[in-house]
């Protein structure tokens, strides 16, 4: 089974966590996500983020902290997920690779279909998330 390691960007904003939901192809179509990607060959996991976050949603992150890694493994892959806790710093996180956002309050932060390998991550902030 292939193996990827990939990072999330947990960001924050006026109490909302920023969902992301991915396309309508695949094993986890139109199902949402905390946005990132795979780490390149030589990259560090913060770094990747930040190269992610460009490419998807043409914004500038800061990554602040490291909340969790999740091991996952869905019918033809498995993944290693590392997820920081990020800053918007510039741009409005525009969808160059998703379908929709949104903007999560913690009342309606599980009224989403995450991604299997999200959902611990969405439970980990949940106190986080006002």
């Amino acid at each position: 089974m292939k193996h990827v390691e990939v990072v999330a960007a947990v960001i924050i904003r006026d109490g909302k966590v920023f969902a992301a939901q991915r396309k309508d192809a695949g094993e986890m179509a139109c199902r949402w996500e905390f946005p990132g990607g795979k780490v390149e060959d030589g990259e560090s996991s913060e770094e990747a983020l930040v190269r992610e976050i460009r490419e998807e949603l043409d914004s500038v992150i800061s990554v602040d902290r490291y909340i969790m890694t999740v091991e996952h493994a869905y019918h033809s892959f498995s993944l290693t997920m590392h997820a920081y806790l990020c800053t918007l710093v510039e741009g409005e996180l525009s969808l160059e690779e998703h379908l929709a956002f949104r903007w999560l309050d913690k009342d309606s932060l599980f009224s989403v279909a995450w991604a299997d390998a999200d959902v611990p991550i969405a439970q980990a902030i949940k106190d986080r998330v006002v």
